[in-house]
């Protein structure tokens, strides 16, 4: 996901630093869902570099501290494109594996702990929900939205409110039951 993340803001706005990549990210929101971390940015710069994905267009000097600012290359540009078909290819059906697994083998806890974890997992997902909320609006302060970003506003709020109703029905389904 980085090395597409980073093709495609190089891609799409010019030549950058990694810092600027991740600013990029941090006031799109980005990065809650694609999931990259900052220092994988620098690390997929360098290596892309080996690679004649993108070329190091110039270091500039701020003091004691320098900036590497790098571009996408032609080479760059079609692994852009290979990844983002690829990507395309790929099942963007994820279960949550963990939450499953302790509905499996919830008989080893009592209801107290599972309804208190249940609270704090909804708790996580609601300030998801409102961070990507806040996100759109601030993108809105400085662009009109693309339809095709919509969309993927509009999933995000739609897979959580998916869990919060399946952490709502757990936990009417635990409260309906006599007590352990």
């Amino acid at each position: 996901m980085t090395r597409t993340m980073v093709l495609g803001l190089l891609q799409t706005f010019g030549q950058m630093s990694g810092y600027e990549i991740q600013q990029k990210m941090q006031l799109s929101q980005t990065d809650k869902w694609a999931y990259v971390k900052p220092a994988s940015i620098y690390h997929a710069l360098k290596r892309m570099e080996k690679e004649g994905l993108v070329v190091l267009e110039t270091i500039e000097q701020t003091g004691n501290r320098s900036k590497a600012i790098y571009n996408i290359t032609l080479e760059g540009k079609k692994e852009l494109e290979r990844l983002v078909i690829k990507s395309f290819k790929e099942s963007s059906v994820i279960f949550p594996a963990k939450l499953y697994t302790a509905l499996t083998f919830m008989n080893e806890s009592t209801k107290e702990e599972i309804l208190n974890a249940l609270e704090e997992q909804k708790l996580t997902i609601q300030t998801i929900y409102e961070e990507m909320k806040a996100g759109q609006k601030e993108k809105e302060n400085f662009i009109d939205i693309p339809e095709n970003v919509m969309l993927i506003f509009t999933n995000m709020y739609e897979q959580c409110e998916l869990q919060l109703n399946f952490i709502k029905q757990i936990n009417e389904k635990l409260l309906s039951q006599k007590k352990k």
